[in-house]
């Protein structure tokens, strides 16, 4: 009995930590972020293409840069290339390093309703 009291306590404990510890936030909806009707397709292109490996509200990196503030400063943080739209397109159609292009798959209203989307972060 002592045995299984100890096994759940440790457990609860673990849950508890997990929880506590974890930094994940809620999914704003389109609306709370204060979207546009192009920032919002924006985001949803940023959802099936880039979010699997970019976080988009935190500078922490998955396989990518986090993306967080990305327009925000003068040099990109992996490249130092300009943080601009022209710069941010070229990455986008072309790919950069283990980035693959995207000119294939995205046209050019989607491309700036990402880069849109991108502004918001």
């Amino acid at each position: 009995m002592k045995a299984l009291r100890f096994f759940c306590c440790t457990i609860c404990a673990l849950v508890i930590s997990g929880i506590l510890g974890c930094d994940v936030e809620r999914r704003k909806s389109d609306t709370e972020l204060g979207l546009n009707p192009q920032q919002a397709a924006g985001r949803h292109i940023y959802d099936a293409e880039c979010d699997r490996c970019h976080e988009p509200y935190s500078t922490r990196g998955k396989k990518g840069p986090g993306l967080k503030g990305v327009f925000q400063h003068k040099f990109l943080s992996l490249s130092g290339l300009p943080a601009n739209d022209e710069r941010v397109t070229d990455i986008i159609r072309l790919g950069r390093g283990e980035m693959p292009g995207y000119s294939q798959k995205l046209e050019k209203q989607q491309i700036d309703d990402l880069l849109a989307y991108l502004h918001t972060l």
